[in-house]
């Protein structure tokens, strides 16, 4: 495995510099409790953006203890709430690095929560049943285990990596280390719904995001918790198909066997989109993707654990796309998320639906496009003999047509991707190297979409994720939770990140 990456990455054959005196874990340890304590009252704080008043005592919450470490605090204005922007300058020689996190959380149902309230944190172990359990926070002023878990929501997506970075930066202060770059911190108050507030404000405030380099906290490391690197992430674009039976719905029994039910019709065509083996039959729908051998080997050298992973999923066996979980990564997909139809009640009626209508979206990868690849699904339609329309079909339409499908389609968010072998990602690495005494795992590839792709691509600059959060925080789920040692790890890992030299 060494002499793999020996090969991928030249920079390991060059002498990594001599490793800071000062011992981060030992630091750390004495101060977790205080970190502990610390998250807690930030997650405390509801942040639904659509409580302005809370999320606003988020942004001041950050702002005042960013503020103690001598950081410049502006507020931008947007489209909907304040955007929170904080900067200071160590060296005017120094390059400078915009980091990306987000404040806001995802919507919650109570209901479904284990704990009283998802904005009260429960902090939680697994017992020998693996089951978990509610611990007294009072346990914390002794030994604290790495596997317990605060469980809150945004716990870990992303007021947990927000806490990491004061931190990390606190504890280089106290020990007279600088960061080796000027720092630039945007908080997005909305990431969790599109990002509206900080994409309105990218041409307006283009020349005061401008940096060398784009780091976006947010996301989980790999499921072994080892720090990690990603390099990019999916994209997405969204397209609706509706087919029709009679104008309006039909008994079963009376028109059984004479009025077609457009159920099955959408079923043939999805059926005819993707084989048993997952693989997709649309027409040039992977003609674009090329994996070159070099490639393929960091996929293979990321340390996954298949059966682990496919018994956590409850499957047999993966689809064929890829030959590994990160090779499938690197392929658009076509993944049917919903059908319906027109009866919306609570049970079942014995009605021919008027309509049926399947909901589709396409994960995207740097070498695709949004348009393009919906264009793809379209023509298959197309080629089935199907009028396509964008629209409900007319009278006339009805009955000269035999088969009809209304197709609509949204915006897409294209997919980004930094060379792994880039200046950042090479600088990177080495710093995580030195830290953490073994290399950081490097993903090619994220299967999730972040909205913020077009800002990366308007600003120009190279962008790298560094998530620090454990892969089963249940993020956007009920029972949302961090890891402590995971948060332990991560503020070394922003350590390592402070450290680094960004070059030319």
């Amino acid at each position: 495995m060494k002499l793999k990456f020996t090969l991928l990455f030249p920079f390991l054959l060059i002498p990594l510099l001599i490793q800071s005196q000062t011992n981060w874990d030992v630091l750390i340890q004495d101060n977790l409790k205080d970190i502990v304590k610390q998250h807690k009252a930030f997650v405390s704080i509801p942040n639904l953006p659509e409580n302005e008043e809370l999320m606003l005592k988020n942004i001041n919450w950050v702002a005042n203890n960013y503020k103690t470490h001598g950081f410049k605090i502006n507020l931008l204005e947007s489209s909907t709430l304040p955007l929170l922007l904080i900067e200071k300058e160590y060296n005017p020689e120094f390059k400078t690095v915009l980091f990306y996190f987000h404040i806001d959380g995802q919507p919650v149902d109570p209901r479904k929560w284990n704990q009283e309230d998802p904005f009260i944190p429960a902090l939680k172990y697994k017992n020998e049943k693996g089951n978990w359990k509610t611990l007294n926070w009072d346990v914390i002023d002794k030994d604290i285990d790495d596997e317990w878990r605060i469980c809150a929501r945004a716990a870990a997506d992303d007021k947990g990596p927000i806490t990491m970075l004061f931190n990390a930066l606190k504890f280089m202060k106290a020990e007279g280390v600088e960061p080796k770059f000027n720092i630039k911190i945007i908080f997005d108050p909305e990431e969790e719904y599109g990002s509206n507030a900080f994409l309105s404000t990218i041409n307006k405030y283009k020349e005061r995001y401008a940096a060398d380099a784009m780091i976006i906290v947010d996301g989980p490391a790999h499921e072994s918790n080892k720090p990690t690197l990603t390099f990019g992430c999916r994209g997405i674009a969204r397209c609706t198909i509706t087919t029709y039976g009679a104008k309006l719905p039909q008994h079963s029994g009376h028109f059984g066997n004479y009025v077609p039910n457009p159920v099955f019709s959408l079923s043939r065509i999805l059926s005819s989109m993707k084989d048993e083996n997952g693989n997709v039959l649309i027409k040039d729908f992977y003609s674009e993707i090329n994996i070159s051998p070099e490639e393929q080997q960091i996929l293979n050298n990321v340390p996954d654990d298949i059966e682990a992973l496919n018994k956590r999923l409850g499957i047999t066996q993966a689809e064929s796309v890829g030959n590994n979980y990160q090779e499938a990564l690197q392929y658009p997909s076509l993944n049917l998320r919903q059908i319906e139809t027109s009866w919306k009640g609570d049970k079942p009626k014995t009605i021919i639906p008027k309509i049926a209508m399947a909901n589709i979206d396409v994960r995207l990868v740097v070498e695709t496009d949004d348009k393009k690849q919906i264009d793809k699904v379209k023509a298959h339609i197309e080629s089935l003999g199907y009028l396509v329309l964008d629209r409900d079909p007319t009278d006339d339409e009805r009955l000269k047509h035999k088969k009809i499908v209304k197709f609509t389609r949204t915006n897409g968010v294209n997919a980004f991707r930094t060379d792994l072998n880039s200046n950042l990602g090479t600088t990177l690495r080495e710093s995580l190297t030195e830290v953490f005494s073994e290399l950081p795992i490097s993903i090619r590839t994220m299967g999730g979409t972040v909205p913020i792709i077009s800002a990366v691509k308007t600003l120009d600059i190279p962008a790298i994720i560094v998530p620090m959060v454990n892969m089963d925080n249940n993020q956007h789920s009920p029972n949302e939770n961090i890891r402590i040692g995971n948060i332990r790890s991560g503020i070394k890992t922003c350590i390592a990140v402070l450290q680094t030299k960004i070059n030319d």
